[in-house]
């Protein structure tokens, strides 16, 4: 199997990579970015200047490059448009015509802020954020094509990912960490979502809903997290609680409680606690 990565340097891409570098059943990985390590370099802004004939033989695409940033989203919403929209759906117009298999990777961004509201993969999608609204144009266009999928990422932890690498950082410089609160998603782990992707790699076609929900099975918030350091690391985490304002939350829902329906029965993953998976990417940190 010959697969593709767009966004080839960001820190879920580079663990994918490790991982089905140590596949059998995967030919070549083309990692495609705009960076120097890259094979192919793609700018999303203009993806006029990429080669698409690279495509030609590629069987999968896996599709993780984005502006992610909510509050970057609102502020510079018709350039981050145009790249998570307009350039994405450009290149996955092009992968998908040429035969490719590709997983796009969502969010739960996609969803409203309902309340008590407990999304799965037949929720309505309302977009109300500007990053929201993005992944959803992307979902809507493709949604029911035969080669498309999505996969709605909920927070995920890992030891590369911000808020961890944030408290790692304080307790190496004697600070005390600032807690966000109320901030709740049903976090995965990075150990999880590469089994996702490489599930799909086997299974793409096996599987016949066009979405999956990857989220953990608890509402965890950045308090949890915290404390889960602390029991790694032996309480050296030390952290005060801000309860933020609106300010905060104009961008990004205080709670999104997102379940899948199919995880389970399609055997994606192996269940767990949270405490148990987060330790175990907790495993080796180097202080």
């Amino acid at each position: 199997m010959n697969i593709a990565i767009v966004g080839s340097s960001g820190y879920i891409a580079s663990a994918l990579i490790r991982r089905m570098e140590q596949e059998d059943s995967v030919g070549s990985i083309l990692k495609i970015d705009r960076t120097a390590d890259a094979d192919a370099y793609l700018d999303l802004a203009d993806t006029r200047l990429f080669d698409y004939q690279l495509l030609d033989t590629v069987d999968l695409v896996i599709f993780t490059a984005a502006v992610s940033g909510p509050d970057r989203c609102a502020l510079e919403f018709e350039a981050c448009w145009n790249i998570n929209v307009e350039g994405t759906g450009r290149f996955i117009r092009e992968a998908l015509e040429r035969g490719a298999r590709v997983l796009f990777f969502s969010s739960d961004a996609v969803f409203g802020d309902i309340p008590g509201h407990i999304y799965t993969e037949e929720s309505e999608t309302k977009g109300d954020t500007a990053y929201g609204r993005m992944k959803k144009a992307v979902e809507d266009r493709f949604l029911g094509h035969p080669l498309f999928k999505a996969i709605r990422l909920s927070y995920v932890a890992s030891l590369g990912d911000r808020f961890v690498t944030y408290c790692l950082d304080c307790i190496r410089n004697g600070e005390a960490a600032e807690v966000f609160h109320p901030f709740y998603r049903n976090c995965t782990v990075l150990t999880d979502v590469v089994d996702i992707v490489l599930w799909f790699a086997r299974h793409f076609d096996v599987y016949k809903p066009s979405v999956l929900n990857a989220a953990g099975p608890e509402l965890v918030s950045r308090i949890r997290i915290a404390d889960e350091i602390n029991r790694v690391l032996g309480g050296r985490l030390r952290y005060t609680v801000t309860m933020t304002g609106d300010e905060f939350f104009k961008n990004r829902p205080r709670i999104t409680q997102m379940k899948s329906l199919y995880m389970e029965p399609y055997n994606i993953t192996e269940k767990g606690a949270f405490t148990e998976k987060i330790q175990k990417e907790l495993r080796g940190v180097k202080l």
